[in-house]
């Protein structure tokens, strides 16, 4: 017969086995272990999810609570604080209240700029790219009962003659057109349209290498009855007037260059030349 006094039971062939009751203790107290380590493991998980949390909060949702940073890219007369001062007026203390679409209008709406763009990146950052008007002549409007000198873009936009605290813009290097109808016209608006072929033709010119508009210090643009109109170039350091037709381009400066200097050397009393109509003819004073 067996003894069951130990607590331990011999079977046949040696084996020990521990008693029922005894296993049953030690399969709950594994049971309250993995519980335990599952719980430790979930509150350590809720630590770290609790830390990545405050991160992002600190680093994403607090930026974009504060006033966004902005950054200008392309300014060239202008200063990067100027484009920035143009944006007070939206008054945007927030990233989540700055308007895209009025910041854009806004500086769009500066004579000087010719394009831009404006983006938001989370959390709190606002990119500017804009591109400044360059002027491809100069003409003149009333302003305050005076006479301001402005420039003129290809586009035929006027726009001020010198913008931004940065200008360093040369007056001389562009052509002065005169006679032209925008004396009452203000900075931002388009020369009437059917001027702004010449303004094309003027930029054309001004691509090319030779600086054909250092030999002429006016432009003017004398209007017909048919509501067409005509050219009258004045060149430097000539006292001639040289007629012309619309039609302004590399071959015709050309042109006039080479017969100034035939008529100069050869009639020194010649006040006026016509170049038009495809022949020369000239008057004397």
């Amino acid at each position: 017969m067996s003894d069951f006094g130990i607590g331990l039971e011999e079977l046949d062939g040696g084996a020990i086995f521990e008693p029922a009751a005894k296993r049953v203790e030690t399969s709950a107290d594994e049971r309250k272990r993995d519980k335990l380590i599952i719980v430790v493991k979930v509150f350590i998980f809720v630590l770290l999810l609790c830390g990545v949390l405050e991160i992002l909060f600190y680093k994403f949702v607090i930026p974009s609570l504060g006033s966004p940073i902005v950054s200008v890219k392309g300014q060239g007369e202008y200063s990067a604080s100027e484009i920035v001062d143009t944006l007070r007026p939206m008054n945007a203390r927030t990233w989540f209240g700055f308007d895209v679409k009025a910041a854009t209008s806004i500086i769009a709406s500066v004579p000087g700029i010719d394009s831009v763009s404006v983006r938001k990146v989370f959390p709190n950052k606002i990119y500017v790219e804009l591109k400044e008007r360059e002027g491809v002549a100069m003409t003149f409007i009333e302003r305050d009962e005076r006479s301001v000198a402005v420039q003129i873009d290809r586009n035929g936009v006027i726009f001020p003659e010198y913008f931004g605290s940065n200008s360093n813009f040369d007056a001389s290097s562009l052509p002065i057109i005169s006679g032209l109808p925008v004396e009452h016209l203000g900075e931002g608006m388009r020369i009437p349209l059917k001027y702004r072929t010449l303004i094309e033709q003027i930029a054309n010119i001004r691509a090319m290498p030779k600086n054909y508009f250092a030999a002429i210090s006016e432009i003017c643009v004398v209007p017909k009855d048919s509501g067409s109109f005509e050219l009258v170039l004045i060149p430097v350091n000539a006292k001639i007037r040289v007629l012309a037709d619309r039609a302004l381009n590399e071959d015709a400066l050309k042109y006039m260059m080479v017969v100034l200097d035939v008529v100069k050397s050869t009639e020194p009393d010649v006040s006026e030349i016509d170049l038009r109509y495809g022949s020369v003819s000239y008057r004397k004073r």
